[in-house]
């Protein structure tokens, strides 16, 4: 750790200090027996941070379980884009980090080559009053084991400006698509247009675009897994974002997670759909301009669509270790202590709930509440539909989200590349070549 890393890591411990217990009674008889293997260390890799205190905090949080446990811990970063092909590789050699904290459903790729954590999963759920049930197709594939530890979401909800959203005609923000379309077009016309990514964005693009899909009642399988993409809902989920890309500011077709909260913090767009990091930059930062801004910006749940119901897609983490690792249980231990209050209370607090997490118990954070800005994030979780969505997670969804098939479809369509019926019907037979195998 560097000494500039160590200072940020003391900063953050002496911030999160203060912040009080959970309010919630946690089950005392949940019970967890476990010893280290003698001589362990362990190598973690997990993403980028985009909120500078998720990272302070999480390495303080490892100095901590090293001092605890004498065991050494390397932690390495990727871009979320690199760690799904790294995670890949590691399974298919059988070599590399012990555990990765990866995104949406890579576990489902390689659940063989995964350890078991049914015991550490029932014993944080009995404490911390259960995980969230859309954990269990992502992790609990068969209903029976646990092949990873839910982390949480990297909730996202939509990020606009307020004083613009107003200059458009708008006293607040729209809670169905029909009302967004027409913030889109308002805004457009003020020269405050939105954006949103339509590049190979793991977040960002998988999230807004599955979201709207689902909005419309389409989705990628039945519930018989299916393939159903090209379906009249499909089609008129396209030609709505048809109409938003319309309203877009240049170049979304390319942009990848960095670039709506780049172009957002440069004043280019006024909406976008994101996580808490927009705001938490504008508001950590010493540029004066920033630092208005961050009192500009405001966050909304994503509007609801002719289904009637939340549909929500969030970038969900997983903590998976490898059956290759010499050290399974010191992995499991440090996942562990790392899902503990002592250590997960202040690592939420201290990124500003970036992660929402897996376990229900951390609805009643003080986080959520602290800022009313907070508050739309806290249930991310809650209204989420998993990945796969209405059919099965496998190999098959797994493989259809990693390969873009939705985000694709919608980024031919809206520019006009393919018709809607045209990018349909390619979705469709890119998504068969995962669900025939």
């Amino acid at each position: 750790m560097s000494n500039v890393e160590r200072r940020n890591v003391l900063k953050v411990a002496a911030a999160t200090a203060t912040v009080g217990p959970m309010i919630w009674v946690k089950d005392a008889s949940a019970q967890w027996s476990n010893q280290p293997e003698k001589g362990a260390k362990l190598r973690v890799l997990r993403w980028s941070q985009f909120v500078q205190g998720d990272i302070d905090q999480y390495l303080a949080n490892v100095k901590k379980f090293q001092d605890k446990y004498g065991i050494e811990v390397r932690v390495d970063r990727e871009l979320w884009n690199d760690v799904t092909p790294k995670a890949a590789v590691a399974a298919n050699t059988g070599a590399g980090p012990d555990i990765i904290l990866s995104t949406n459903d890579d576990a489902n790729l390689y659940p063989e080559k995964l350890v078991d954590v049914t015991d550490l999963c029932n014993y944080l759920g009995k404490k911390y009053g259960g995980f969230y049930p859309v954990c269990e197709p992502y992790l609990k594939p068969d209903g029976k084991k646990w092949i990873g530890v839910p982390l949480g979401v990297a909730g996202v909800c939509m990020v606009y400006r307020e004083s613009h959203m107003k200059a458009a005609g708008f006293n607040s923000f729209p809670k169905d698509t029909d009302g967004l379309l027409k913030l889109c077009k308002a805004l457009k016309e003020k020269g405050t247009p939105s954006g949103f990514a339509l590049g190979h964005a793991n977040g960002d693009a998988n999230t807004w675009c599955q979201w709207l899909l689902w909005a419309h009642g389409g989705r990628v399988v039945d519930a018989n897994n299916k393939v159903v993409i090209d379906s009249p809902e499909t089609l008129r989920a396209l030609e709505f974002a048809k109409e938003m890309y319309a309203t877009f500011a240049p170049g979304t077709l390319s942009w990848l997670d960095p670039n709506n909260n780049k172009a957002f913090l440069d004043g280019q767009i006024s909406l976008t759909n994101n996580g808490i990091s927009i705001y938490y930059a504008a508001k950590t930062s010493k540029d004066p301009k920033l630092q208005e801004m961050a009192a500009d910006i405001n966050h909304a749940n994503m509007p609801v669509g002719p289904v009637g119901r939340p549909t929500e897609f969030q970038l969900f983490f997983n903590q998976m270790i490898f059956k290759y690792s010499r050290y399974p249980k010191a992995a499991r231990e440090f996942l562990r202590f790392m899902m503990e209050e002592e250590q997960l209370n202040p690592w939420v607090q201290a990124s500003i709930g970036y992660v929402t997490p897996a376990l229900r118990s951390y609805e009643k954070h003080p986080i959520w509440t602290s800022d009313p800005k907070h508050t739309p994030y806290r249930d991310s979780m809650k209204n989420m539909l998993p990945s796969g969505y209405a059919g099965k997670m496998g190999y098959a969804s797994a493989g259809t989200l990693a390969d873009f098939v939705v985000v694709d479809m919608f980024a031919e369509a809206a520019s006009g590349q393919r018709t809607p019926k045209e990018a349909a019907e390619r979705a469709q037979k890119r998504a068969e070549r995962y669900y025939k195998v």
